[in-house]
């Protein structure tokens, strides 16, 4: 039995499980392209050039343990379905009960060699340190892409905390793998970040329990990272939850702490930004975000969880050839709208290089003109955010800019907490003037049914959108679903195009739980 604690008030209690223990391997160091693989596809873990999806349950029963958790790839161009648990040949762990591998993921091509590796985290994974079983302290895998596909006979890593940084101690509960991201620079090197909101942070002899890290790598570099460090946004206090949430670009990142206090509002928020230029071997903090910040909207509150989820894209502006800039957009589910407790809301903020920044759009249910749908209290707007830029070729405009904000807590006229997605044009002068509020049966394939909680699972990528219902109660798709939703297909407001991964179709075994999160 494990005890958890959660940031944000109740559908917040939906995200996160895990356990297990394993050995310590070393990060693969650079080497030539692998015949047949092709650079330059995001998620591609074959080097075939066609993308590939990499879909969670978290929550399924692998080798009779029930909620050990597992990923399953789907091969683009229709080769194949691989599945990936900690069952597979490779792992340094076993599937356990409440393992819940997959509780997050990440790509990125860590060799270079062309083919995409996929990270998968295992927060609550118990580690074995000198005979003693260190509840919760957390693990990640990353299981490396081949020609011939992922899974099987892929080169799998297993890293603790210690095992990635050996300066770095082992402790329960620090949730090592809670939030990942990866990509690469804009010089081209790969960065992993590791977010560690459990993690206990020790200033001038006291302890803060929970106020949280992250653990960055970028080559050869390591560094673990906390608000105790030269710089870095923020003061060190007991249950901020440094790295709960985590976003990135090629030039830029961002970490949220959404357990942050304000003056004395609790668990307000707050978010910081980096960009990868490492100085004195750490990437450099540029600014802090929240909402007592001069140009953010809003008033820090308890409980808003600002930061809760945070998402990233690159920005041009007029006057550059590439994109120097970034946006930045901030979910805060707990947000209170007047009277109406936890209704939710976002900004979204624009990030120079030197650090300055603006804020672009803020908005909750009830601020903005001709928005669809009203602010209901439990909606939890923001519980989940993401933006992307459709053309990042070009110079930045409305046309191309584009962010889903999940209300997993939205009602329908007859479905309470069906939830919803929100789709704004963030640049638009009035953001409610195109807005578009997609559920299951309206914008979105399928029947809204109680307690699917939409919204939960988001991520945006220049083509598509992808919104997953792991919590869906319909019968058709009870372990869950996955709606890949083209950005066009938006537009034009039909559900037509909408490529559907559900177990038991297209290759997927019909086996599942909570098959379709993804963040």
């Amino acid at each position: 039995m494990r005890t958890r604690t959660h940031l944000a008030r109740g559908l917040a209690a939906l995200a996160g499980l895990l356990l297990a223990a394993m050995g310590v391997v070393t990060l693969a160091s650079p080497q030539a392209a692998a015949a047949m693989c092709t650079a330059g596809t995001t998620s591609d873990f074959n080097g075939d050039g066609v993308a590939d999806t990499a879909i969670a349950d978290p929550d399924a029963t692998v080798n009779g343990a029930k909620q050990a958790g597992l990923v399953r790839v789907v091969l683009g161009g229709g080769k194949g379905v691989s599945e990936i648990s900690q069952a597979t040949t490779g792992m340094s762990a076993a599937p356990e009960t409440g393992d819940s591998f997959g509780v997050s993921v990440a790509a990125y091509d860590a060799d270079g060699d062309g083919c995409s590796d996929l990270v998968v985290g295992a927060p609550y994974e118990d580690v074995v340190q000198d005979g003693v079983n260190v509840v919760n302290a957390g693990a990640i895998f990353i299981v490396h892409g081949t020609p011939t596909g992922i899974g099987a006979g892929s080169k799998i890593e297993g890293y603790t905390q210690r095992g990635l940084d050996s300066t770095t101690a082992i402790e329960a509960s620090d949730w090592f793998g809670f939030s990942l991201k990866a990509g690469s620079t804009a010089s081209g090197a790969p960065y992993l970040i590791v977010g560690v909101p459990g993690e206990n942070v020790t200033v001038d002899g006291k302890t803060y329990s929970d106020a949280g890290c992250i653990e960055y790598v970028q080559g050869s570099t390591k560094k673990p990272l906390s608000q105790n460090d030269p710089d870095i946004p923020g003061v060190v206090e007991a249950n901020d939850r440094f790295g709960y949430s985590l976003a990135g670009t090629n030039r830029y990142f961002a970490v949220g702490s959404p357990g942050e206090a304000i003056g004395d509002k609790k668990f307000a928020g707050g978010v910081a930004v980096f960009n990868h230029t490492l100085s004195n071997g750490m990437p450099t903090p540029l600014l802090g975000l929240d909402q007592d910040s001069t140009g953010i909207a809003g008033a820090p509150e308890a409980g808003d969880g600002f930061g809760t989820s945070i998402s990233m894209t690159g920005y041009r502006p007029s006057d550059q050839t590439y994109n120097s800039d970034v946006l930045l957009a901030i979910g805060m589910p707990g947000e209170d709208v007047g009277t109406l407790a936890d209704a939710g809301g976002v900004a979204v903020v624009r990030v120079q290089p030197s650090g300055a920044y603006t804020q672009v759009t803020a908005m909750d249910g009830s601020t903005v003109d001709d928005l669809e749908g009203d602010a209901v209290a439990g909606d939890f707007m923001g519980q989940r955010v993401a933006i992307t830029n459709t053309d990042t070729s070009v110079v930045t405009t409305s046309a191309t800019v584009r962010l889903a904000v999940g209300e997993p807590g939205k009602d329908t006229a007859s479905v309470k907490d069906a939830g919803a997605v929100h789709i704004f044009r963030p640049l638009d002068t009035a953001i409610g003037a195109a807005d578009k509020q997609l559920t299951r049966g309206s914008g979105l394939p399928g029947t809204a049914t109680a307690r699917d909680y939409t919204g939960m699972a988001l991520v945006a990528g220049s083509t598509n959108l992808y919104v997953g219902v792991p919590h869906s109660k319909a019968s058709a798709t009870s372990k869950g679903v996955l709606y890949v939703v083209p950005w066009t297909n938006i537009d034009g407001n039909t559900s037509t195009g909408t490529t559907t991964y559900q177990p038991g179709s297209g290759g997927l075994p019909n086996e599942g739980t909570a098959f379709g999160a993804m963040q």
